[in-house]
């Protein structure tokens, strides 16, 4: 635990001796919404591997660039792609970056990533505001000693996906004309997307859209006392509810012709929130 609070602390060091910019809010942006990154101004790059204790990202869409800069006038600081349980790190590896922003002073998180949709009133390329999650990766980013410097050893997760974050959102988004859905999250490890069988069970529970993230991230933000947003761009129907195979490249697709739609947004919300 000594280790994991020292990499915090050399990263958030490290990234704040680089750069003279403020950061309100920061972003995770998923597999086919790094496009959005490339909307940031006057902005301060730097590579995952540049960065003590940061890992680097395996995933096809998911570049491993830290970015700070100004979107619509708000000082954001981005991570351009994220990490998961099926690369092998443990959800405290991975969920290190949420506690180096926090560090740095981010007062707002707003997390993206790329679902399959279960919901039958759902279609590709929707965006869904994710209203909850159920964790099913079979970990918690918080177990072991807890990091009493971010928060309480049981911290209150009814309002992760902050109520009063939502509301604004939705009306931000009504009044710019972009429709949103919304649901309840699965996350799952992966990264064998899952069986027909688990797609009804995932249905049975109360599961409306599922993935292989969020949920460590979501976890962590909660013990920090962030506010924060959850934003899908949903890709595909779940196996069972479509007559292909489901693939990341078809993931990656759908995503990118979504992202005008949720870029659109997060230029909605970054002034107002």
């Amino acid at each position: 635990m000594e280790n994991l609070l020292t990499n915090i602390e050399q990263a958030a060091v490290w990234i704040s001796g680089r750069t003279r910019q403020n950061t309100e809010i920061g972003l995770i942006l998923g597999s086919g919404l790094s496009p959005i990154g490339e909307e940031i101004e006057d902005a301060d790059v730097f590579s995952y591997s540049e960065i003590p204790g940061f890992l680097q990202s395996t995933v096809e869409g998911h570049f491993g660039r830290l970015i700070i800069g100004n979107l619509e006038g708000r000082g954001v600081i981005a991570l351009q792609g994220r990490f998961h349980r099926f690369e092998g790190y443990s959800m405290q590896e991975l969920t290190l970056p949420i506690r180096v922003l926090k560090r740095i002073g981010i007062k707002t998180l707003i997390t993206t990533n790329a679902a399959g949709a279960l919901n039958e009133d759902y279609r590709p390329g929707d965006v869904l505001l994710i209203t909850d999650h159920i964790n099913l990766m079979g970990g918690n980013p918080l177990m072991g000693p807890n990091l009493e410097q971010f928060g309480t050893r049981f911290p209150d997760m009814s309002d992760a996906f902050s109520k009063k974050l939502r509301d604004e959102v939705k009306a931000i988004a009504a009044k710019a004309g972009i429709e949103l859905r919304e649901g309840v999250y699965g996350g799952l490890v992966g990264p064998s997307f899952e069986t027909p069988a688990e797609i009804r069970a995932l249905r049975a529970i109360g599961t409306d859209a599922v993935g292989f993230s969020a949920v460590p991230e979501v976890i962590t933000a909660a013990h920090c006392g962030l506010p924060l947003i959850g934003i899908s761009c949903l890709t595909n129907m779940a196996a069972g509810m479509q007559t292909y195979p489901l693939t990341h490249e078809e993931t990656l697709d759908i995503a990118a012709g979504a992202s005008r739609k949720i870029i659109r947004l997060l230029k909605a919300i970054i002034p107002q929130i």
